[in-house]
């Protein structure tokens, strides 16, 4: 099933919103694109987000590492979106973190499953992973 333009055009300017929205290291920020249940997937393990706070709680820890790490923005590279279902569509690439002064911090792979909601595209799911095994398009 093919991704219409306008979809793919509304998936992409959520994720770069989000990642904008990541970059002030506000968790209060980031709970608009999360659906509510949602979970967050990574080495660390599974970590149910029933609600926004629970996002919050989620993030906050993260984002305060990264503000001590001199943590400046995150963008999302090698996008490749593909649609499972009409309200349903998977995005994968590597987030890139970035120093103040411009100097990469660190890359991850992730994979955002999203759903759309009456509000829009939200996160169903979110898996960090090893940058190197990065979504592929088929």
């Amino acid at each position: 099933m093919k991704l219409a333009d306008d979809d793919r055009a509304a998936v992409t300017e959520v994720l770069s919103d989000y990642y904008s929205a990541f970059s002030t290291l506000d968790a209060q920020s980031v709970l608009p694109y999360f659906h509510e249940p949602s979970q967050l997937v990574s080495s660390a393990g599974v970590v149910p987000t029933p609600t926004r706070a629970a996002v919050a709680a989620a993030f906050q820890p993260v984002m305060d590492g990264l503000r001590s790490r001199h943590f400046a923005k995150s963008e999302l590279i090698n996008l490749h979106l593909k649609r499972l279902s009409v309200n349903t569509v998977i995005a994968g690439g590597v987030a890139v973190r970035r120093k103040t002064h411009g100097q990469e911090l660190e890359r991850a792979g992730v994979v955002h499953l999203l759903q759309r909601t009456s509000t829009g595209w939200q996160f169903a799911t979110v898996v960090i992973h090893d940058a190197e095994d990065a979504l592929r398009p088929e």
